[in-house]
């Protein structure tokens, strides 16, 4: 029987079938804190995850102590997790935020974990479509990111002016930050772990360990982070090219009025015994 050879076409078709190229690793970091809103923001956040295809690895950080709850949204999440805990003095801390992502900053340069690292804090808005163009980034990602403060009724845009991928300006429109090199939200970027433990790779000079500064100006941690992985813009990439789409928001929505409900649970059932 004469053999027949697979025809290129068909080839192309079988290779698309069964997705053959493999999937760079995203590394989502969100730090988390006991309030009203947590469990609803980690559920959220959880089940965008879980529809983002793998592989993902979810890094969650609490201070303290790691609470039953949390561990409980995460093992029912779907997705796969580690669950890591700060332990640095809250007397000494002027920001939570950047001594949790610190932590997974640590666990990442220490595992040599390698994947795109982006820090996801629970309380925001994502697309699907943000984590998929993650997995394009070479070296440093960034795009812009729709910002609506308390108290405001319209939405501002921080991050990137782009051509094509090249970025080349800046959106920003408070002047108590024109001074920072980079206008970037802290959800408005993403990097590859081997720049944390594979300083040769990325022709670094190795030193300090890459970390988020807590001694710096509020508004300002962002950029002096973003320093310490790239030199300029020109070893940015526009994500998606020309960052001609919105892709997350960063809303800024927290009710501080509404009380943190121990458990997560109600101690008492609703049903009441009626007389017939």
């Amino acid at each position: 029987m004469d053999t027949v050879e697979l025809g290129v076409d068909r080839r192309l078709k079988v290779e698309e079938k069964f997705d053959l190229m493999p999937k760079k690793q995203l590394i989502v970091v969100t730090p988390t804190y006991n309030r009203a809103l947590q469990a609803y923001y980690l559920n959220r956040l959880g089940q965008l995850l879980r529809l983002v295809p793998p592989p993902l690895l979810w890094i969650v950080v609490e201070m303290g102590v790691e609470s039953v709850e949390t561990a409980d949204v995460l093992r029912k999440s779907g997705v796969v997790y580690r669950h890591l805990v700060c332990t640095k003095n809250m007397t000494d801390v002027k920001d939570r935020g950047v001594h949790q992502r610190n932590t997974a900053l640590e666990h990442i340069e220490q595992h040599k974990l390698d994947g795109i690292v982006y820090f996801a804090d629970d309380d925001n808005i994502y697309s699907r479509e943000l984590f998929e163009s993650l997995r394009e980034i070479r070296r440093f990602g960034t795009w812009p990111v729709a910002m609506l403060a308390q108290g405001k009724s319209k939405a501002i845009l921080e991050g990137p002016v782009c051509n094509g991928s090249e970025v080349f300006g800046w959106h920003t429109n408070e002047k108590s930050k024109r001074l920072r090199r980079f206008h970037v939200d802290m959800s408005g970027f993403a990097f590859n772990s081997t720049v944390l433990w594979d300083p040769k790779r990325w022709q670094r000079p190795y030193s300090t360990p890459i970390r988020q500064l807590d001694s710096v100006k509020e508004g300002f941690q962002e950029t002096t982070f973003i320093e310490q992985l790239v030199a300029d813009e020109s070893q940015m990439e526009g994500t998606p090219p020309s960052c001609s789409r919105i892709m997350n928001w960063h809303l800024h929505l927290e009710s501080r009025g509404l009380v943190y409900p121990k458990g997560w649970l109600l101690q008492k059932n609703l049903d009441a015994i009626l007389p017939i």
